[in-house]
Parts: structure tokens; sequence; C-alpha cells
């Protein structure tokens, strides 16, 4: 079982690889297939050099692993159940942005 610290640690590494809209792309890429830096670059519309910062960050955080292909390098996700996390906090963040549930949303502009 983990401890409270371990359970904090691994939701604030998620949390770091969420905080940039770039890394967020990668990983929904990944959520729909592996790929190649390259095509990943070339499909984000970002230049390789950026690409390679995010996809480090990623498997420092231990969101993707590489898989080494021939003479190539192919990221994945470290976890198919990564991609139904994003799913389920996609849905559940579309959901609360439409619902305003929150009683401060209104006046504190908070949500």
């Amino acid at each position: 079982m983990l401890t409270l610290a371990a359970d904090i640690d691994v939701l604030a590494r998620f949390g770091r690889a969420l905080a940039d809209p770039i890394r967020c792309r990668i990983l929904l890429a990944l959520r729909q297939a592996p790929a190649y830096p390259a095509d990943l670059a070339d499909r984000l519309e970002v230049s390789r050099t950026r690409l390679s910062n995010h996809l480090a960050c990623l498997r420092d955080c231990g969101l993707v692993v590489t898989v080494p292909d021939g003479r190539r390098t192919r990221y994945e996700l470290a976890d198919e159940r990564l991609g139904h996390a994003l799913d389920d906090l996609r849905t559940a963040v579309v959901a609360v942005a439409a619902d305003r549930t929150c009683p401060d949303a209104g006046t504190k502009g908070c949500c």
C-alpha cells in the first residue's frame, strides 16, 4: 500500500507533466498510438529540440517509456491506464466547467 507521501509524489509528478500544453498534447497523441519523436514533432508542429525536452520531462515523471525499434526509438505511454486516466480527467474537468457546482465560482472566479 502506498503511503500518503508516495501518493502525493505520484500526483505531483502527474500534475507537473500536465502543467505544460505541449506535454499534454504529447500525452494525448501517445494515448492514440506509440510514435517516433520526429513524427511527433511534425504532428504537433514543434521543433525536435523542444519536443525532446518535453519527452525527457515525461520520462522523468515516469509517464512515457522508450522502446528500441532497430536504429530508432519509439515512445509510448508507460502504462495503458494512463490513457484512461487522461480521458477520465479531461471529461471530469469538462463536466465540472459546464456544471459550475462550486458555490464560489460566480463571486470569486475560482473555478
